[in-house]
């Protein structure tokens, strides 16, 4: 063949395969339709009557690529009002499909619908959806997986197969009946009935041998097990029986693998792990249990769930063993106050801070601020007993003493964009506490928190520093917070009172993990940093759904930037309206 002909080819090839990497790297539009509806679900011998996406419990999975643009149109079949937010997506310039409700959109109401469009830009890993209002995702949730982009490898072993885990809280109540008697009464909220892998609590509850989570593996493979904390109010600690897991990814960020026999995630949180195989049949079942870890006060649900593991074991002409007949092998987890295992567990995550995957957190700070976290309370109403802390008193929750109210005739955003935010928020969100104290030693004797709508302004492109300070104030306890349309590092954390002169010495600023939500030890500190690329409003908040609910979150502005591409863009014409 003639040399100009295969320089031709070769030219072509090359073309070819530098349009299919573009094409790639471009993405395509995926389209999803999310039906909000009733289903009758069976669990623990009651039947009740729950609110699902497309009738399925839990809801279905939404796949995409880094690069993809997502439309997903709600359609809102149900009495309730709803909405839903893409947990961990960055939302840049897009605010408007977030979906926590009167933040940055209002309800989706009965007969109405939405459509949430936005495009994952720079992540890839496990990420989750759920409804953003009162507490509508104790049914209403479901994994968001984003895979790399075409031809680009996972930074560990490929895995033979991969499988989400979610889990979750069984309320044999009504949800949303706990919440409002809760609230009414002023008193802790009842507990859930169970915990729940992938909607199964497992054959230790009763009543549900039938209902239980069956994951079958072959031996000598490496599977990817996507976990996700989709409960309510409860950190859950994990482990398979006899099996070491590797940790990979937090929050759908890359780490650095580390083994580990049993993870810990707070609601919200995801992590991935690789599961390894035993290289021949065991002849032996294994559970897969989780239960919580907690330290404060009040009841909860320390119940525990188990899933089982089994091998396939190909059957021959002289012999077939039952899974049925075999042993079944059970783990041991720490005790439910563990907290020295869950901070060391903690300290385990570290960014991969590669070339391919740098860690670019900020090294210097333009605003640095200080929030305390935790618990407080409000006055009881006049003439009414409450079973709060004292009958007088009502449980709340508040970050630097603010317990956050929400608008309930407009949204953050739209009040924000149309500049109408007057009479709708207030600015002067307090950036260290009014009135410092021993914030984990004696609690203060008054409790009493202040109740507003305040947010805290920054201009784009600051790069911040924030420190999350739990308090003892009606117990010491860890706290989950979740920080919507940011990715942030997590630089440093601690027992006791967080010290500005000693513990920045400290601080990790050359591989600290990337996250999207991070517990404030309890007892303790955490301190983070993140740069406000991205225009818009975004909540912050615990992601324990009573403290959510009892005011502990709060909001950031960030302000436009100069060049096109640093402002929010205007809202869809479908935007559901107050």
């Amino acid at each position: 063949m003639a040399t100009w002909v295969l320089h031709y080819l070769l030219v072509a090839f090359l073309i070819a395969i530098s349009y299919n990497i573009d094409a790639a790297s471009a993405g395509i539009t995926r389209h999803y339709k999310f039906d909000i509806q009733l289903k009758n679900i069976t669990r623990l011998c009651k039947t009740k009557t729950i609110v699902t996406v497309n009738g399925k419990f839990p809801g279905p999975k939404v796949i995409a690529r880094e690069g993809d643009n997502l439309q997903i149109q709600v359609v809102n079949h149900v009495s309730n009002n709803i909405s839903i937010h893409w947990h961990g997506i960055r939302q840049l310039r897009s605010g408007w499909a977030d979906g926590p409700s009167y933040v940055t959109q209002c309800p989706i109401r009965t007969g109405q619908s939405y459509v949430y469009n936005f495009t994952v830009t720079g992540q890839r890993g496990t990420l989750w959806w759920h409804a953003h209002i009162q507490w509508m995702r104790a049914t209403v949730y479901g994994p968001l997986i984003i895979l790399p982009k075409l031809y680009q490898p996972y930074p560990f072993p490929k895995p033979y197969k991969q499988v989400p885990i979610l889990f979750g809280e069984w309320f044999s109540a009504d949800p949303q009946a706990v919440l409002q008697q809760a609230l009414q009464t002023g008193g802790g909220p009842n507990a859930s009935d169970a915990h729940t892998f992938n909607g199964l609590p497992g054959p230790l509850y009763n009543c549900s041998t039938k209902d239980t989570y069956k994951l079958t593996v072959e031996p000598g493979k490496t599977y990817l097990l996507r976990l996700i904390n989709a409960a309510l109010d409860d950190e859950l600690f994990f482990t398979i029986a006899n099996h070491t897991l590797t940790v990979v990814e937090a929050d759908a960020s890359y780490v650095k693998p580390f083994q580990t026999n049993i993870v810990l995630l707070g609601p919200g949180q995801t992590t991935n792990v690789l599961l390894k195989t035993k290289p021949i049949y065991p002849n032996a079942t294994f559970y897969m249990m989780a239960r919580p870890y907690f330290t404060g006060q009040g009841t909860i649900d320390n119940t525990t769930v188990a899933g089982i593991l089994q091998y396939h074991n190909k059957p021959t002409s002289n012999h077939f063993n039952s899974s049925k007949n075999l042993p079944v092998i059970k783990p041991s987890l720490p005790p439910i106050n563990s907290t020295s295992y869950a901070a060391n567990f903690t300290k385990m995550f570290r960014s991969l801070a590669s070339s391919r995957f740098p860690a670019n957190v900020p090294k210097t700070v333009d605003k640095k601020y200080l929030f305390t976290v935790g618990l407080g309370t409000n006055p009881c109403p006049k003439n009414q007993t409450c079973q709060g802390p004292t009958n007088t008193t009502k449980f709340a929750a508040a970050i630097n003493n603010v317990s956050f109210i929400l608008p309930n005739k407009t949204s953050l955003l739209q009040s924000y964009f149309f500049g109408k935010s007057n009479k709708v928020f207030m600015t002067d969100f307090p950036s260290a506490p009014i009135f410092p104290f021993n914030y984990t030693g004696m609690p203060p004797n008054n409790t009493m928190v202040s109740r507003g709508t305040k947010l805290v302004v920054l201009k784009y492109n600051t790069t911040v520093e924030l420190v999350l300070q739990g308090t003892s104030i009606l117990g010491i306890e860890a706290h989950p917070i979740h920080l919507h349309g940011f990715n942030f590092y997590v630089v440093g954390q601690g027992f006791g009172n967080f010290d500005p002169t000693r513990d920045p010495k400290q601080y990790n600023l050359v591989d600290p993990v990337e996250r999207n939500t991070i517990n404030v030890p309890s007892g303790g500190w955490v301190a983070i940093r993140f740069l406000a690329d991205n225009p818009g409003v975004w909540l912050m908040h615990c992601h324990i759904e009573i403290h959510l609910s009892w005011g502990l979150t709060m909001a950031w502005v960030v302000l436009d930037g100069d060049l096109p591409n640093q402002k929010l863009l205007p809202p869809p014409s479908d935007l559901p309206k107050c």
